[in-house]
């Protein structure tokens, strides 16, 4: 190790649930093609928004990531989707990278900002997440637990509704996968149903 690195300050990566890069840090996910960690960001809920995904029927091209948030909701407004090109437009805290949560992007949200006390919906792959750091368990009934940052607690300033939210990750030409912070259920639905979007925005760790 050279004398600069010996001198370097360690690199401290900000917490879960601490105010950071215009919203609240989320957890870490690694991108399956290059190995790169990224930290992901989630805004507050005053910057919720609602719409349909996009057109049904019509495959999107480069909307398929579970773990790209922002190449995913880029593919969606060039397709014509409204809400993609709705937060992308956001400008929140100086930063204007803001996309819809690609689907292990999301069920980090709810892993970590779980409002209620309610069981989980144990079922099928809940919680199954091999692109985040650690690696995502499936849900069991009792875990997670309800977030430990108040404000994500239901009835907080920035706790999610008890509803579904969409991800920006493709399932097919009609669906696209969705979350219910509920319970926890990772589903998918219909592309021109209207349901709740929490924008994210990632920054590359290494």
């Amino acid at each position: 190790m050279s004398a600069v690195e010996k001198s370097a300050p360690a690199v401290t990566t900000p917490a879960i649930g601490q105010a950071y890069g215009g919203g609240f840090v989320t957890g870490i996910t690694r991108d399956p093609a290059t190995g790169k960690r990224y930290l992901n960001i989630t805004a507050g809920a005053e910057h919720e928004l609602v719409g349909n995904w996009g057109e049904y029927g019509v495959k999107i091209e480069g909307a398929d990531s579970f773990t790209d948030s922002l190449a995913n909701t880029q593919a969606m407004a060039v397709a014509g989707s409204e809400l993609a090109a709705k937060v992308l437009a956001l400008s929140i805290g100086g930063h204007n990278d803001w996309a819809i949560p690609a689907r292990d992007v999301q069920e980090l949200q709810y892993r970590h900002f779980k409002p209620t006390t309610e069981e989980n919906w144990a079922s099928s792959r809940n919680g199954d997440n091999p692109n985040s750091e650690p690696v995502g368990l499936l849900y069991s009934e009792e875990d997670p637990v309800q977030t430990i940052h108040a404000a994500f607690q239901e009835g907080g300033t920035e706790a999610f509704r008890d509803t579904w939210y969409w991800s920006s990750s493709q399932r097919s030409a009609y669906l696209a996968f969705i979350l219910y912070f509920g319970d926890g259920s990772q589903y998918f639905n219909a592309r021109d149903y209207e349901l709740r979007v929490r924008p994210v925005r990632s920054e590359l760790i290494d």
